[in-house]
Parts: C-alpha cells; structure tokens; sequence
C-alpha cells in the first residue's frame, strides 16, 4: 500500500511541475527507488489513456478513491504487472475489473490498435527519443562493447554521421556523431537486466546528460568537484574521463540519494571520489583541502522542464509557477557564485534539465555581470541547438532538435590577466571533440598555452626581445667606434 501511496504523490507533485520526477521519487526516501520510479514514470506516461477509462466508467464515484491514487492502482492492474497490494483498494479494484477492461477494449476498437503503446498520443517524445547508453571506460571500451552486443544479435551500424541515422529500429544501434562514448539504440530498449548494465560497463544516461563532464574535460591527476552530484552518471562519468586518477569531491544534502549514489559509483568502478553528505553552499572554498580545485561540474536542482516525462502536463497556477522558477533561479545563481570563489578555479560547467531561460540564460548573465573575471567558452560549433542570443556560446538540447531531454550547459572560463586583454583557452574545450570550436571575438590574439597563460607575456617576451637585439647592435657600433679610433692612432 505505502508504494501506491507514495507513487500517487509524487505523480500530483510531478503533473503539477512541483518538481523534477527523479528528485521527487529520491526525496520520498522509499525502500525500493526502482520499483517507485517505474510506477510512476510509466503510469505518468499512460495518464491521459488512465484518465479516460476512470472518466468513462465513473470510478472516483464507485471506489471514493482520488484520480492520482486511480490511476496508480489502474496503470498495474490493466497495463503492468498486477496489483501489489491487498485489503479494500485491491478488493474495490478488483470488483470493478471487467468494467475497466472492457473500457480499454473499446477504447483500442475506437481507435483501431491491438496494443496499449499504441494508444499512446501519435509522436510522444518519450517514443521518439533513442535509448542512449554511456559506455564506462573504467571498466571496459567502446569497441569491446559493441563487440560484447553484436555477439547478443544487435546490429552496429558505425558512427552516425547526422542526426537522422539515430532513428533506429529492431535491434540496430550506432556510436553518436557527437560524444565518442555514447551508443544510441531504437526507443525503450531495456538494459536494467543486461548483463553489462548489471556490471557497470554502460551506464543509462541520456546524451545531453553527457554533455557537461564531457565538455568540462578534467585531466587526469586534476582535483574537481561534483557541486550537486547526486544520483551520480555525471560523478562516474567525470571519474572516466580522469582515469580515476586525481580527486573528486561529490557533494549532495541528501543522504539516501548519496547512499544510491555511492552504490552506482561502486558498480561503476569509481575509486577517486570522495562524498561528503552536505550542502555545497557551506563548503569554504579557502579550506586546503580544496586548494587544488581547478575544475567544478555545477547541476544544481532546477524545474526540471525538459524531461520527457515531465510535458504536456497541467500546468500550474501561473503565479506559483512563476514564484516557483524564481526562487529556483536565486538558488542557482546563489551556488554560480559560490563556485566561482575556488581560488584556483579555471573552468566550470553550469547545466540544467530545464527550457527555461530564467534557470539558464539569464542565471548566467547575471553570474557574468557580478564576476567580471570570469568568460563564456564557446562551445561544440557542430552542435544543432544553441543558447538564446547573445549567449549563442552556451548549448541547448530538445527532443526536436537534438533527440534527447531538454538540457542547458554553459562553460566559464577564468581571465587571469591584470592589464584587461581577454585570454583565449587554455586548451581545446575538450579533448574529444572532433570539430573545433567556432572563433571568438578575439580569434587575433594567439592562443595561450598552460606555461604561458597571461596574454601580456607575449607582449613582455617581444619588448624584451626588441631590447637586446637593440643592446646588441649599440655594442657593435662602439665596438667599431674604437677600432677606427686605434686605427686613426696609429696612423698619426
């Protein structure tokens, strides 16, 4: 019964956008986070189908049950596994059976399908998105991989080389055109059983999920932060791309949420990181043992508007909505800041799950405007979907245009130079990106390097150097000064 419970409430919570559905299901501290995330998600994904079969047979009135808790207990007892519970609701629900499932007959006669999928709204993006699957290479390669899956009877057709290769069917998948370690698979293939799954050698992750520790890139050996790291594909994803070398401080308030997480990160074979059960907000940037931070990954709770499972919902009251996304936004740009104090931060990745542009766009220029020494890195110039004007630097994901979750990352970049002329990266943004990045502005000024990082050492290099072969043509024409005077000498 407390499944029903508790899946009922967080379905209201979530149809009212009163937060993001993984953070509602992990806040509701349930025994079984799986099974409560798949009731929900799945029974959200059949709500207006649920809707119209409790409308048509006048349950509310016959069981005095509410329409969340309705459709709860009508998604498992028509469309998933059966009913979980026993006592009045599995007796009320029961009695009123054949009702119920006559009503779903005709409603697929209505509508001339034979499966319940197919009752699902023509072009839901839940439908249209690809499986994406991260392959860990803590524990295993890209090539092994699809090795491993060829053998299973899956078909590799290679790389994608445009966005509509990654429309795929039956059991065809390929490597994406953008991140070199995320596979792409026809929509809802399962993988929680799968043995590669099971043993941490893919992780479940969409692709814009992919795209912050993927653009922040932390060498190997670097020290880097995980400011609000729970449930943890970015944590062990940033954990791969280092090699499991260096140190990687997680920090999440919630407790259960970073116990989930540290069963993740062990499966995932991550061993670099070091989870503090705390608020990333009180975390002293001059403590010493921080003072090697070069790199934070920032991803901070948002509205969660551009999941999936999260649209075509009732909105809210508009008022609470809007009081809703601006505390949101204060609490974002409050964690912005914080992060920017690490002494020797050089870049940091800002991303959120949501099409706002109060929680994306407008969070970082007002972040920008109070830390004038930090920059926007242009990012990915092959990528499909850009920030709103003027911060085309940044990235946007959708399920229209990139065929993933709506997502938002942005990259700043620390200026370190005292005389006001803007550097240009360090590095390339990543290391594993294939195109390179549009030119900035200031595409004339040479491109620093880590030894030589402040763009007036060049102008200081050339000053200096103008100056001794100046220095050394004086000496040479005294030098020829005196030997004409000895010659004069001796000639009288």
């Amino acid at each position: 019964m407390a499944l029903y419970v508790t899946a009922a409430e967080i379905l209201e919570k979530a149809e009212r956008k009163q937060g993001a559905l993984k953070t509602l299901v992990y806040d509701s501290k349930f025994p079984n986070i799986k099974q409560l995330f798949a009731l929900v998600c799945e029974t959200q994904k059949f709500s207006s189908v649920l809707q119209e079969i409790i409308e048509s047979t006048k349950l509310l009135k016959l069981t005095k049950l509410k329409m969340p808790l309705a459709k709860v207990l009508l998604y498992d007892l028509l469309i998933g596994q059966g009913l979980k519970c026993g006592g009045a609701w599995k007796a009320n629900m029961m009695k009123h059976r054949p009702r119920l499932q006559a009503e779903l007959a005709r409603m697929k006669v209505r509508r001339k399908v034979s499966r319940n999928e197919d009752l699902l709204p023509a072009g839901s993006p839940a439908d249209q998105l690809p499986r994406y699957v991260r392959v860990n290479t803590l524990k295993t390669t890209v090539g092994d991989a699809v090795d491993y899956l060829k053998r299973e009877g899956f078909s590799y057709l290679g790389q994608a080389v445009r966005l509509d290769n990654l429309t795929l069917k039956n059991k065809d998948f390929l490597l994406d055109l953008h991140l070199p370690e995320v596979l792409a698979f026809p929509p809802n293939t399962d993988f929680h059983d799968h043995f590669l799954y099971k043993a941490g050698h893919i992780i479940l992750q969409d692709k814009a999920s992919c795209l912050p520790a993927h653009l922040l890139h932390p060498p190997p050996g670097s020290h880097v932060i995980d400011a609000c790291a729970a449930p943890g594909n970015k944590t062990s994803h940033l954990a791969a791309i280092m090699k499991n070398r260096g140190r990687l401080f997680a920090f999440d308030l919630d407790g259960k949420r970073l116990s989930t997480m540290s069963t993740l990160l062990l499966r995932a074979g991550v061993s670099c990181h070091q989870l503090a059960n705390r608020d990333f907000l009180t975390v002293d940037p001059d403590d010493p043992q921080y003072k090697d931070v070069e790199y934070i990954l920032l991803d901070p709770s948002c509205s969660g508007s551009g999941m999936v499972c999260l649209r075509d919902r009732s909105p809210a009251d508009q008022e609470e909505e809007k009081a809703r996304l601006a505390a949101l936004a204060s609490f974002q740009l409050r964690c912005l800041n914080h992060s920017l104090r690490f002494p020797r931060l050089k870049r940091l990745v800002y991303s959120t799950c949501s099409i706002h542009s109060q929680e994306n766009e407008e969070v970082v220029a007002a972040c920008l405007q109070q830390n004038p020494d930090f920059r926007l890195v242009p990012l990915l110039a092959q990528w499909p979907e850009r920030g709103l004007e003027p911060l085309s630097q940044c990235l946007r994901a959708s399920t229209t245009k990139t065929l993933t979750h709506g997502f938002f990352v942005a990259m700043l970049e620390k200026v370190s130079d005292c005389r006001g002329i803007k550097k240009k990266p360090a590095v390339p943004v990543s290391e594993a990106e294939l195109v390179p990045p549009a030119p900035s502005s200031d595409a004339k000024i040479p491109e620093a390097t880590e030894e030589n990082s402040d763009g007036s050492d060049a102008e200081e290099m050339l000053t200096s150097a103008v100056g001794e072969i100046n220095d050394s043509s004086n000496k040479k024409r005294k030098r020829k000064r005196k030997r004409k005077k000895k010659k004069a000498t001796k000639a009288e």
